[in-house]
């Protein structure tokens, strides 16, 4: 396998029906196995496409699209949980046949991260959270708060609408690029990204209400902390929590959160927002593999 990505899809059947699992491979087999999972409102494909050339020299990296976002096809009746996005990555991971791997995980890719810690508690072997959060500490009041509210309303229409007005569009989209990124560094941002995930996976009434429902959903990721700390806490599994420091949705003491189940964790912050592998790419491929290396010593 080169390290050049390959572009793939694969049939996964699971009790929810039929799903084409978009996905990018590179580097070889005989590398140890790195699974990343993307984040809102992305798709590996936009994500990660400059870290994975980075990695592929030394890792053999898998990412998909979850359910709902890039390439990945669904069922149309689909219920859009984060409960079913697990289901089929896990029935993917299953097909895939990852015995040991480790797992990057980001904003959405955290929640359905957690769930495969939890169904396959023995075959990680490592994680990297950049901005993937798993504990309370770790929500920006302000930027969350129309989604608490959507939840305190019991997914009400009113509530949906506010949520959609503000954070369905396409400038917020760009703000989630944009916040917390240093002046200086803001000439790196490219357009591309926020503007395809805008176009590919918010933009019509049926791709807004499946948003809308997994914002409504988040809900049950928060109530599934306390068992992803008891796991953290039992498994003690090495961890890199790598933060961009200016992110206004997963805030910095998310990030050092972990310490309190795994002492151990590695705790680092790079100055950048929500997406720092838009400007920060190399420094955190390059933490990665430092962190990933001890590991495999």
């Amino acid at each position: 396998m080169a390290t050049v990505p390959s572009y793939l899809t694969s049939q996964v059947n699971t009790s929810l029906g039929t799903f084409g699992v978009h996905y990018i491979e590179a580097g070889s087999p005989c590398k140890p196995t790195l699974l990343l999972l993307h984040g809102y409102p992305t798709s590996a494909t936009v994500q990660f496409r400059d870290l994975i050339p980075l990695l592929a020299d030394s890792y053999h990296i898998l990412a998909p699209d979850l359910p709902g976002f890039g390439f990945t096809t669904s069922p149309d009746d689909l219920k859009y949980t984060f409960d079913n996005l697990a289901v089929v990555i896990l029935a993917w991971v299953m097909m895939m046949q990852l015995d040991r791997f480790s797992l990057y995980v980001f904003d959405y890719g955290a929640p359905v991260g957690w769930r495969l810690s939890l169904a396959l508690p023995d075959r990680i072997t490592a994680i990297i959270s950049q901005n993937g959060n798993a504990y309370k500490e770790g929500f920006g009041q302000e930027f969350w708060q129309p989604v608490f509210d959507l939840w305190e309303s019991g997914n009400g229409e009113a509530q949906r609408k506010v949520v959609q007005d503000n954070v369905l569009t396409l400038e917020g989209t760009k703000y989630q690029y944009f916040a917390g990124v240093p002046e200086t560094d803001l000439k790196l941002l490219n357009p591309l990204p926020w503007t395809m995930d805008y176009l590919h996976n918010l933009a019509g009434a049926e791709k807004q209400a499946r948003q809308l429902d997994l914002f409504y959903d988040y809900r049950t990721n928060v109530a599934m902390y306390p068992k992803v700390q008891e796991w953290f806490r039992q498994r003690q599994v090495p961890l890199l929590a790598i933060w961009g420091k200016g992110d206004p949705a997963f805030i910095p003491p998310g990030a050092e959160a972990f310490k309190k189940d795994l002492p151990n964790a590695i705790v680092r912050f790079v100055d950048s927002g929500h997406f720092a592998l838009e400007t920060r790419v190399h420094e955190i491929a390059k933490a990665m593999k430092e962190f990933l290396g001890a590991q495999n010593e």
